[in-house]
């Protein structure tokens, strides 16, 4: 799959999330720094984004152990913890929800859907081919910035919209 980067449509009204959902989701993303951090994020009808589930970055050690396979480290890309990711599911599902979104963060770099992101997200194996992407921007320390990709049924993913907080 060859795909462009999908960039930020700042054109587009922003996407709400509530606050204490962002706000894990940015701890994540600082307390993982340099490299990428990873999770999931489960909800239902009545709310889409109602809790995350954190999973660890594997692409690290999978770089060290087979560079060939896999040229990037975790601060260039994430592999999500198969162990992480099925557990997480297993408790949605048992909540009554599913998986709505996929998160991760891009250290030092901008915020898009990278090819690399849909490589990923569209592979045939990955696990939740309907979830929206999350992906949050990391500079000197501080999160810069959050956007939503939402899959454009038969065309990959459609703009990014800016990623708020909803009001309390």
């Amino acid at each position: 799959m060859s795909c462009q980067p999908v960039a930020v449509d700042r054109e587009l009204p922003p996407r709400r999330m509530p606050a204490r959902i962002l706000d894990e989701i940015f701890r994540h993303a600082l307390d993982t720094g340099p490299e990428e951090c990873c999770g999931l994020v489960s909800g239902d009808e009545e709310q889409r984004y109602r809790r995350i589930y954190r999973c660890r970055n594997e692409a690290t050690a999978r770089h060290l152990a087979e560079p060939d396979v896999y040229p990037r480290d975790g601060r260039r890309m994430f592999v999500m913890n198969e162990l992480d990711y099925q557990r997480a599911s297993e408790e949605a599902v048992a909540r009554g929800e599913r998986i709505t979104a996929v998160y991760h963060s891009h250290v030092g770099s901008d915020l898009v859907l990278s090819a690399l992101d849909q490589e990923y997200a569209c592979h045939p194996a990955f696990p939740f081919p309907d979830a929206d992407q999350i992906v949050i921007a990391v500079r000197d320390g501080r999160v810069a910035g959050a956007a939503l990709f939402e899959r454009d049924p038969g065309a990959g993913f459609a703009p990014g919209r800016r990623l708020e907080a909803e009001p309390a």
